[in-house]
């Protein structure tokens, strides 16, 4: 539980300090925002500041920071410096200034920024890759809530039917119709069940491992038979959205079309972010405890009967019912339930405004709104087709959504740190997680019994792609530097 604290107190100083310096580094100003100067009454629109930032919270949270802090908890206290680290130095960092530079470019889409830094052929590229991840996060984030849903009442199809209907509505309508009026309830109410667990757990004090003592790969050593993936480069994919996650850089321009001052930037995407590390942090506590402790959670609460292997929307009911009460089935069904399906509702109306940015189609008419809307909504449904045909279809297409998720965020940093480079600024801000990142996911493709399977002899590639990508940017940087003399 010192860990806890201890990390607890460090995302906060991280937002103070760094948040702070990585602030002056963009030097917000008082220039008109998109929202303001390309208001529309559809997805450019004032909100209020405590609005943009719970929907932003909620847009880039869903259960991402509950469900891969749990998976990844079983690495052991490791975790807590990957959210930590990654949270303050990479994912804040890499949502703010993806946000702030989307603000600068009249609201423009992932895909837009990325050509206008990297080129048009890297453009065109990510303009694919994003819009299919961003297909992936509504399939995935329609199949889990409709299971969960199916064991209260109904048929799982019925559910599916019902949240599509949803998503098509979310998806078309103005951003305050629905979007702005619901979300910040169910972002109050994981808030509100993260508290009520922090207050728990020092209430409890449980013992718990901590960094000093169990700095190693807890979980090969407590089902070394079955749980054999290294905490380089697993628990990096495994723990995205509490750490730093590519999804957050389609989300953040949502907001930018929402915001009036450059100056909330740092409160609402930064300030997010961290908000979202603490979530994290606080439920891989919760797992730790569940697995970890000397007397685990599963042996003390009725029906936990898997285990080490108690799967994360499980652990959720378990420890919510058993520490909330009546309150925290409640807040749990919320959290499993309405979360991941406000991220897919958000993740159809980014790659609608993606596609129409490309296609230069105003979005104006609700005609126009459909012919985008129709193709998108008939892929997620063929792609859930063929999961539910597929006996292990979930989780082969929730490995390669994180895989996908942490390779949008390597180019999202390239195109930043590129940016930073042109304005002369301290670029090695995303330099550095840039390098990180394209070390993880490359290493990830090697390793992976997924992708290529190579096992050890794997990491060698991977650090083979760190020192050509080293190479490439400093022979740009070197070339870029001339041309500036000129």
């Amino acid at each position: 539980m010192i860990s806890f604290a201890l990390s607890l107190v460090a995302l906060i100083l991280g937002y103070l300090l760094y948040g702070r310096f990585v602030e002056r580094v963009m030097a917000p100003d008082d220039r008109v925002t998109p929202a303001v100067a390309k208001a529309d009454g559809l997805d450019y629109i004032v909100l209020p500041n405590w609005k943009v930032f719970m929907i932003q919270f909620l847009n880039i949270a869903g259960t991402g920071p509950i469900f891969g802090a749990i998976m990844g908890a079983k690495f052991g206290p490791v975790a807590y410096l990957w959210i930590v680290l990654g949270c303050i130095f990479a994912g804040a960092t890499h949502d703010y200034l993806s946000g702030m530079l989307s603000m600068r470019n009249d609201g423009a889409g992932l895909p837009e920024l990325i050509g206008k830094y990297l080129g048009k052929t890297t453009k065109s590229v990510m303009l694919v890759f994003t819009v299919l991840l961003l297909i992936m996060v509504g399939t995935v984030f329609v199949y889990s809530p409709a299971e969960i849903l199916h064991s209260i009442g109904g048929e799982t199809m019925m559910w599916v039917a019902i949240i599509f209907c949803y998503y098509i509505i979310a998806t078309m309508l103005p951003i305050d119709k629905i979007i702005g009026k619901v979300y910040p309830l169910f972002a109050f109410s994981l808030l509100f069940m993260a508290a009520a667990l922090m207050v728990v757990l020092f209430v409890k004090w449980p013992q718990l491992p901590e960094l000093w003592t169990n700095l190693y790969n807890m979980g090969a050593e407590a089902q070394p038979e079955k749980w054999t993936d290294a905490i380089f480069p697993a628990l990096f994919i495994t723990i995205a959205c509490g750490a730093i996650s590519g999804f957050h850089a389609t989300q953040s321009p949502l907001m930018a079309r929402c915001v009036k001052s450059e100056k909330m930037g740092r409160p609402i995407f930064y300030g997010a972010m961290i908000t979202e590390g603490v979530v994290a942090l606080i439920w891989a506590t919760v797992a730790a405890w569940f697995f970890y402790a000397p007397t685990p959670g599963y042996e003390l609460i009725a029906g936990a009967d898997k285990g080490f292997y108690t799967s994360a929307p499980a652990v959720v009911n378990l420890v919510c019912n058993d520490w909330l009460g009546v309150v925290g089935a409640v807040l749990a069904m919320l959290g499993v339930v309405a979360a991941p399906i406000t991220s897919g509702d958000t993740a159809f109306r980014s790659a609608r405004l993606i596609v129409a940015e490309w296609l230069k189609l105003n979005q104006r008419p609700i005609v126009k709104r459909l012919y985008i809307c129709i193709p998108l909504f008939l892929s997620s449904i063929a792609m859930l087709i063929w999961q539910i045909e597929n006996p292990d279809g979930f989780n082969t297409i929730w490995q390669y959504f994180g895989w996908s998720n942490q390779a949008l965020s390597v180019f999202t940093l390239w195109a930043l740190t590129v940016y930073l480079v042109r304005e002369h600024k301290p670029f090695w801000i995303t330099l550095i997680p840039a390098l990180f990142m394209t070390t993880v996911c490359s290493t990830y493709v090697f390793v992976s019994k997924q992708m290529f399977g190579l096992g050890d002899s794997g990491y060698f590639f991977g650090i083979a792609c760190l020192g050509i990508a080293c190479i490439w940017f400093g022979v740009w940087y070197n070339k870029e530097i001339k041309q500036s003399t000129k």
